[in-house]
């Protein structure tokens, strides 16, 4: 088999419950299904991730032979440890694709996201960072991150989910293993000083799980999410854990 385009890289640690969403997501884009690939780097999981994922693949295979498409192929790596760095790096270095895009296990992309980044690759972008969503209805949760991804264009932050070429990403070293937080951007800056450009996908999204601002009462969560989210940007905070 030839290698794929796009690696779609996907850091997982106890997301059995949402790991398959993430999974049908990829499988949904409207790019051919074998110029890309998923690579799913289980990291310190306690929980069926990891059979999920396999269990998902399977019926994505099915469901290809019954319409006579071709999935993207599913790998999963087992006992990488723990730390969200260190299972991003793994999923990279076990990618074959030339595009790599990093997906969070409690999210989806938008069906023509894989082809957005093609088709930007093509015309000589490098990386970017993509637009994040709340995934769900509440219009507190779309507020959220609606406010979040406006702050970032008004200070011009490159950082969240993102895609970039592997060869780039491997030249760069790839993100910080000591930290817990921020890791995106900390390798986005990188980027930035090394010359390259960095663009920003706005058309189409990555919407992610808001459980993290529904956590404590009269959602608490919320005001910790952005407290950490703001520490990070100026350096704070970056190797506790998250």
């Amino acid at each position: 088999m030839p290698d794929p385009l796009v690696s779609v890289v996907i850091p997982a640690r106890n997301e059995e419950a949402f790991i398959g969403v993430a999974l049908r997501s990829v499988a949904a884009q409207t790019h051919p299904g074998e110029e890309i690939e998923v690579v799913v780097a289980v990291n310190g999981s306690q929980d069926r991730t990891a059979q999920v994922a396999y269990e998902v693949a399977e019926e994505l295979d099915g469901v290809a032979q019954v319409n006579g498409t071709h999935p993207p192929s599913v790998r999963v790596l087992h006992e990488v440890p723990a730390g969200l760095s260190r299972a991003k790096n793994a999923g990279v270095r076990a990618a074959r694709g030339r595009l790599v895009i990093f997906l969070d296990a409690d999210s989806r992309m938008s069906p023509a996201l894989v082809a957005t980044v093609a088709q930007r690759a093509a015309a000589g972008e490098r990386a970017a960072s993509i637009q994040v969503v709340a995934d769900g209805r509440d219009p507190i949760d779309r507020a959220f991150f609606w406010a979040i991804e406006h702050g970032k264009r008004l200070v011009g932050t490159r950082a969240n989910m993102f895609w970039c070429e592997r060869a780039l990403f491997e030249s760069l070293g790839g993100f910080n293993e000591a930290l817990n937080h921020a890791e995106d951007l900390d390798f986005m800056v990188r980027a930035k000083r090394a010359g390259i450009r960095v663009g920003h996908i706005h058309d189409e999204w990555i919407a992610t799980s808001p459980r993290r601002l529904h956590a404590g009462p009269m959602r608490i969560g919320m005001f910790r999410m952005l407290g950490r989210w703001v520490l990070g940007h100026v350096g704070i905070g970056r190797r506790w854990p998250y």
